[in-house]
């Protein structure tokens, strides 16, 4: 695995990048970039229990990514999806109908996630206590 760099002496400037938005006094310049990358995507509520679902039980229908993940809406559901897919985590296939029926599984992107979430579950049974959490899911 590549190792990645924290950068601390300069900050993007592209316009659509929060840290460059936010350079000077009390930026995110010491942010790794590369962490930003990645909890701007999987910090969205109900993106890692998605991609949970899908690693622990491969390729499944939309009805039954809904029901693995109690309390999501479709809406949110295909939203989050969309934007998996959209970032190359997750692909989307329509299998030939009657009835028309959409699945979705991992790339060999997500399915690389694997071991990070199995570490992050690790690291929440050990230092997040349940009670932390307001909400459940």
């Amino acid at each position: 695995m590549a190792e990645h760099e924290v950068v601390t002496d300069a900050v993007p400037t592209a316009v659509d990048d929060p840290c460059a938005a936010a350079a000077g006094p009390g930026g995110c310049g010491n942010v790794d970039l590369a962490l930003n990358r990645v909890f701007t995507l999987l910090g969205k509520r109900w993106t890692g229990m998605l991609l949970g679902v899908l690693n622990n039980g491969g390729p499944a229908y939309f009805s039954e990514l809904r029901r693995a993940v109690p309390g999501i809406s479709e809406r949110m559901l295909s939203d989050r999806l969309t934007e998996l897919a959209e970032a190359g985590l997750v692909v989307r296939e329509v299998d030939p109908g009657p009835p028309l029926r959409v699945s979705y599984r991992l790339t060999e992107g997500g399915v690389a996630l694997k071991p990070a979430l199995t570490e992050l579950a690790v690291w929440a049974d050990r230092y997040l206590p349940e009670s932390a959490l307001r909400g459940g899911c």
